[in-house]
This record gives C-alpha cells, structure tokens and sequence, in this order.
C-alpha cells in the first residue's frame, strides 16, 4: 500500500516562507518533496506505510513550528 498526502504552509511574507524552507530543506531531503512557491511551501509526503507517513508528517510538523517560533523571537 502507497500513502500520499500534501501539507502547504502558509506565511505573510515571502522571507519568512524561504527562511523556514532553507531550514528545513537539509532535513527534509530525501524523505519528501518540498516547492516553495512566493509565501507558501508545499510539501509532498509519500510512504509504503502508514506509520511511516505519520512519523515523517509530525516531525516536519514540529520542525516548521520550532523554525517559526525562531523567526517570531529574532524580529522582537
């Protein structure tokens, strides 16, 4: 069985979209397909299992959410 699935960040501006792609690119290379795309990056998970797809899925999750907290605390 083959799990595809799509998660789009969006952000207001398009530095901030590319910040966090840049960031999470080293991550991200090789388990899934990003595009960044002006201020929206789209991400493309495929797996062969469902446990995978949830474990790749949560941890970019968190990654984007901890790249975000960073951009939020170095414009203060």
């Amino acid at each position: 069985m083959k799990i595809n699935g799509n998660i789009v960040f969006n952000y207001k501006n398009k530095n901030d979209a590319k910040l966090i792609f840049d960031s999470l690119e080293v991550d991200n290379e090789n388990y899934l397909e990003s595009e960044l795309n002006d201020n929206r990056i789209n991400y493309e998970i495929a797996s062969k299992n469902l446990g995978s797809f949830l474990a790749t899925a949560d941890d970019l999750i968190a990654s984007e959410i901890v790249a975000e907290k960073i951009i939020k605390k170095t414009k203060k």
